[in-house]
């Protein structure tokens, strides 16, 4: 749930400035994690409001190790305030029950997973 300073749970994203979509999401999870990634998968494309917004959403998923590990993370400049999480697959599904977790992205993510048998 967002809390009373704002904060949010949500997965890596980011504006693709110049980049492609798969440039993007590498760059927003290592500024926003410290994770370098090696692979990525391009998942499903989606808009979240296609009646008022043209915007289209790009969902990757990737493996991950401690060893991708190359920066602190928590975001770029003064105008990121980021936290990293590490949750189990249950504890998240839970979260999006209790409202913890109320980002779409996030949850379309989460049940991705799932539906896929990722988790």
């Amino acid at each position: 749930m967002e809390t009373p300073d704002g904060m949010l749970i949500e997965t890596c994203a980011g504006l693709l400035d110049a980049d492609n979509a798969e440039d993007a999401i590498r760059r927003e999870t290592e500024e926003e994690t410290g994770f370098t990634l090696r692979d990525v998968k391009k998942v499903f494309e989606a808009y979240m409001s296609p009646g008022s917004v043209t915007e289209i959403l790009y969902f990757f998923i990737a493996e991950y190790s401690r060893d991708m590990k190359t920066s602190a993370g928590g975001g770029v400049g003064d105008h990121e305030d980021i936290e990293v999480l590490e949750l189990a697959f249950d504890k998240a599904f839970s979260m999006i029950n209790t409202g913890e977790i109320k980002d779409g992205k996030t949850i379309m993510l989460l049940q991705y997973l799932k539906l896929h048998n990722f988790i």
